[in-house]
């Protein structure tokens, strides 16, 4: 067996990772934690809270760990190679 018929398909193979795909679904996971974050803390995510002044915190924490979250996905998925 000739390795040249081993090595083509396995380059293939390798070169499977999807940023923009893998991108959008890392913020879709961020999106949905934060919600239930908004929600835990009662409030809505994208509007405007009753009792901001009560909320405050918890939606600035809940805010902090969406922008890491964010972030994070831009930093690790839109790096990856595009097939």
């Amino acid at each position: 067996m000739k390795l040249q018929n081993l090595l083509l398909p396995m380059s293939f193979a390798t070169v499977a990772l999807a940023g923009p795909i893998s991108y959008g679904i890392c913020q879709s996971g961020c999106a949905a934690v934060v919600c239930v974050c908004y929600s835990a803390a009662g409030a809505v995510f994208g509007t405007v809270p009753a009792a901001a002044a009560a909320a405050m915190p918890a939606l600035a924490a809940c805010n902090g760990a969406f922008g890491t979250c964010s972030a994070t996905c831009a930093g690790v998925t839109l790096l990856a190679p595009i097939p």
